[in-house]
Parts: structure tokens; C-alpha cells; sequence
């Protein structure tokens, strides 16, 4: 197979070419609001991760469509993450997937036919690893490499869960380490070593399966995956849908080792400064936080961690179901009532 490299063609790789939260605001502002079924339990209204449809009293149907451009420049690495990422909505969502679609754009003058079957390739890896299968999808010939999936799944109808439903006083764990786009941000400067490219394709396929079984647990009342927004995006989704304040402790957010060196040393993806633009007036930080601490707040997590939002007494039971799925959670934090839905970083 040619050697290619994927990234030379996209202008943003992995989540981090996401549209700015800001930017996204303004562009849906005016998009007229119709009368919904009262069998679609989530829409647009709370900026969660899929769409829920109910079926029945014991069935709803989860729909959601993620996709990219290249991240890494393997093919097969490219597809594997990207289906990913695209099935961790449903797994957020408290659902499982029962099957995919194929989303692919290629620039077909430029890469070879090997490379795009490389690419497709991962992705069925990734859909026959959780038993689903891709059952069609759609093409196009493009200036950039896009690749991802449409994800259906399917979910009981009170295990659905939404940002708006986390509850004063939950505790915040996540399911997965932070530094995802600064690694990126070193891998196209060419300073990314063997091990923490490693590293980071362990992390960006690593599914979060434990989502179904977390949504089923008492006490377990929202949850998110954080992708594109960066941590504190996708926390503050679930500020304002549920009017909370959140409270965080960086010395307990979980960080790739290497990604704290990069960024220490200044490497970040241009998306963190647009995230940050977009939603920093909502970030209470204290004086003596350093900028690399806010770049690892706002960095693009392509196929990040879960999010959860649970009760206290719930954390013991959400931190073993995330162990017996070979993941390493962290408490972090907190939410609380308060005047705004803001983040707040505690920083000792």
C-alpha cells in the first residue's frame, strides 16, 4: 500500500475540526422550532449527544451520525477511531448499538483505492468488535478525507440519559484521560514518539461500552461523552440543561503523561483557543491557574471519556462498572445549585 500521509490533506484532524460552540449557536439561532412528537424523549433542546425516538413502554431507538477528517495518518488507525467515536454517542446516550451506516468523503484523485479500503477496513473492525454490523452508508469524492458512521441504537426508555437530568449535589467521574488534541497537535509537528502515538491510538479506541450498564444504575442521572467542546464544553452542556454549577479540582483530572508535557511546552490545537473563545466568560478560574491548565480544559478530546453525573452513593458502583471494562476513572468534581451554570477549577 502507498505511504500516505492522511493528515497533509485535513485543515483540522479528529474532533477538533468540530464547527466552535459559539459559531454553531449563531448559525442554529434561527432554525424554526416545530411541534415534536411526544415520542422523541431527546431533540435538539439540550445539545445531547443523539437523538431518542420511543418505540414502546421497554424499547426506544437511538440515531446519531459523527464523522471526520484525518487525525492520524495510518488509514486503518483513522478508521478504527473514527468509528469510535461515532458509536460512544450511543453508549452515552445509556444505549447499545445494533447497527451502522457509513459516512465517506474522498478525494479520489489523490489517494489511492488501498488507502480508502484501509480506512473503511477500520472501521468494521471497530462495529465487529461490539457485534454490529455496518449495513450501508453513503459516498462522495471530496477535497478532504471524511470518514465516520451513522450509529443506531436502542435503549429502555428510563435508562435514557440527558444533560438536563443531573441533580444538585452529584458527583463527576470520568472515564477516560484528558490530552487527546494536544498528542495530535505534536503528531503534525513530527514530535509525537512511538509510545505516545501508541498511547493515544489505545485511548481513541478504547470503546466506551460501560455506558449501558452505567445508565442502568441507581443513581446514575446524566451523562456525556467529551469529544470536540473539550471538558469544559461538554460539562457546561450539562450546567445548563440541568442549572448547576459545576466545581472541578484539577489535581484530579485524570491527563496522558505526555500530553502534560506538551502542552506545558505550549503545544495545543487551535480548537482549544476557539473553544475557549466560545465559552471561557462561563470558566471561573482562579488567579494563580496557568494557561497550559486552561489549554487542557478546553482540548479536543477526539473519542474521549464518558462523563457521568451520579449520587454519591451511586460512585462506588459507577468507578467498578468502568473497572470491569479495563477502564481507569477519576472523580473530579462536583455539581451544586448556584445563580449561573458555570465551571469553577480549583487549583491547589
Amino acid at each position: 500500500m502507498p505511504k500516505i500521509k492522511l493528515t497533509q490533506f485535513s485543515h483540522g484532524g479528529g474532533c477538533g475540526c468540530k464547527i466552535a460552540p459559539a459559531v454553531l449557536t449563531e448559525i442554529l439561532a434561527n432554525t424554526p422550532l416545530r411541534a415534536m412528537p411526544t415520542e422523541l424523549l431527546v431533540g435538539t433542546e439540550t445539545s445531547d449527544d443523539a437523538a431518542v425516538y420511543q418505540l414502546n413502554a421497554e424499547q426506544a431507538i437511538i440515531a446519531t451520525t459523527d464523522f471526520f477528517t484525518p487525525i492520524v495518518d495510518d488509514p486503518r488507525d483513522f478508521g478504527r477511531i473514527a468509528a469510535t467515536n461515532a458509536l460512544s454517542d450511543i453508549y452515552a446516550m445509556g444505549g447499545k448499538p445494533i447497527f451502522a451506516l457509513a459516512v465517506v468523503g474522498m478525494p479520489l484523485d489523490k489517494l489511492p483505492l488501498e488507502v480508502i479500503r484501509e480506512i473503511l477496513a477500520g472501521g468494521e473492525e471497530i462495529c465487529a468488535r461490539v457485534g454490529i454490523p455496518i449495513a450501508g452508508g453513503h459516498s462522495i469524492d471530496v477535497l478532504e478525507p471524511i470518514y465516520g458512521l451513522v450509529g443506531i441504537g436502542i435503549v429502555h426508555p428510563r435508562h435514557v440519559k440527558r444533560n438536563s437530568d443531573a441533580r444538585d449535589g452529584d458527583v463527576l467521574i470520568l472515564g477516560k484521560p484528558l490530552g487527546i488534541g494536544i498528542l495530535s497537535a505534536a503528531l503534525k509537528k513530527g514530535l509525537l514518539p512511538p509510545a505516545g502515538y501508541a498511547e493515544m491510538i489505545a485511548q481513541t479506541t478504547k470503546i466506551n461500552t460501560p455506558g449501558a450498564a452505567l445508565a442502568a444504575l441507581e443513581g446514575v442521572h446524566a451523562m456525556t461523552d467529551v469529544t470536540g467542546f473539550g471538558l469544559a464544553g461538554h460539562l457546561l452542556e450539562i450546567c445548563r440543561g440541568s442549572n448547576l454549577q459545576a466545581q472541578i479540582e484539577f489535581a484530579r483530572l485524570p491527563l496522558i503523561p505526555a500530553a502534560e508535557k506538551f502542552v506545558r511546552e505550549g503545544i495545543a490545537t487551535g480548537a482549544s483557543s476557539r473553544n475557549w473563545s466560545s465559552y471561557g466568560q462561563e470558566i471561573a478560574l482562579p488567579a494563580k491557574a496557568e494557561e497550559w491548565q486552561q489549554k487542557l480544559l478546553t482540548d479536543p478530546q477526539t473519542s474521549g471519556g464518558l462523563l457521568v453525573a451520579c449520587a454519591p452513593a451511586s460512585e462506588a458502583a459507577v468507578l467498578a462498572e468502568f473497572g470491569r471494562e479495563g477502564f481507569a476513572p477519576a472523580v473530579i468534581g462536583k455539581l451544586a445549585r448556584a445563580a449561573s451554570s458555570t465551571v469553577r477549577l480549583i487549583v491547589s
